[in-house]
């Protein structure tokens, strides 16, 4: 099977008051680049979560989107600073002193000063949260790759079509290119009598003419080539696996013989043909930017 790199994942799943939910969208790239937007109490857990997503992607420029609630009763405490207390109450002693003050501080008083109590998140069990993550991000994945495949039948199906289409083109220009040659020849032994009228005509001349200009028309290599080209492809997708880079490939090829019968052809009809012919190859590359 292919997979296309355009993609969408999500999932959400709940357990111990806690609820995660992560999403994956996906769009064309050349390589694998992999952003994730994690909340701040789970930003530990994003190297876990590149390589976890490894296992399921190989290109494609990717999002994932992580969020996070916790239900539960205690998610913060309150903490005491008691150093710190005992720093702000030390140098008030010492102003009433230096100053000839009155000490009159409280404990009402003194928890009024900055950081003296904290509220801070409650610790967490990271082994027992990574399994219930890992189930949110494994669930996403999943159904991300499933809608990578779906596409990727698409794709695959298309690009098939195309390539009957390609062949019969390829069919044309074979059938085609010999009868250039031998118009070419009866033109010019045409234009040879008319110019010589009663004067024998040089066969070997002429012969020698044909076989210059056969060489110059001729594209049997690039139609040879442009077969294999065509039935590469096919074969590769049908395979299937992580094969965007070698189709890409494949498609530059067919692209530069397609260039290079356009540049030999002296025939109108070949020329056209050639010129809807790299029509449907820009089509297939087109399509194959999004195979991963």
């Amino acid at each position: 099977m292919i997979k296309s790199m355009t993609g969408f994942g999500r999932c959400e799943m709940a357990e111990n008051d806690r609820k995660f939910t992560v999403e994956i969208k996906s769009v064309n790239h050349r390589y694998l680049d992999v952003s994730i937007k994690l909340p701040k109490a789970l930003n530990f857990f994003e190297s876990s979560i590149r390589s976890e997503l490894k296992s399921y992607i190989s290109r494609g420029k990717v999002d994932v989107y992580v969020s996070y609630e916790d239900f539960s009763e205690k998610t913060s405490v309150v903490c005491y600073h008691r150093e710190l207390a005992e720093e702000y109450l030390r140098y008030l002693r010492r102003m009433g002193e230096e100053f000839g003050l009155e000490n009159d501080v409280r404990v009402s008083t003194l928890s009024r000063f900055p950081e003296i109590f904290t509220m801070e998140e409650a610790g967490v069990d990271q082994e027992e949260l990574w399994k219930e993550l890992l189930g949110a991000l494994t669930g996403a994945a999943r159904m991300f790759v499933d809608t990578r495949v779906a596409e990727g039948e698409h794709l695959k199906c298309d690009l098939i079509e195309k390539l009957d289409g390609m062949r019969q083109r390829v069919d044309f220009i074979s059938e085609r290119s010999p009868q250039i040659v031998a118009q070419y020849r009866r033109k010019l032994e045409e234009r040879v009598r008319e110019l010589l009228a009663d004067t024998a005509v040089d066969e070997g001349r002429l012969l020698t003419e044909v076989t210059i200009f056969a060489d110059k028309v001729c594209v049997d290599e690039e139609i040879v080539r442009l077969y294999s080209h065509i039935e590469t492809t096919r074969k590769t997708l049908l395979e299937g696996g992580a094969i965007g880079r070698k189709l890409d490939f494949i498609a530059q090829e067919m692209n530069r013989e397609a260039n290079t019968i356009l540049s030999k052809s002296t025939d109108l009809e070949i020329s056209n043909c050639a010129i809807e012919l790299k029509t449907e190859i820009e089509k297939v590359r087109e399509q194959i930017q999004n195979i991963e």
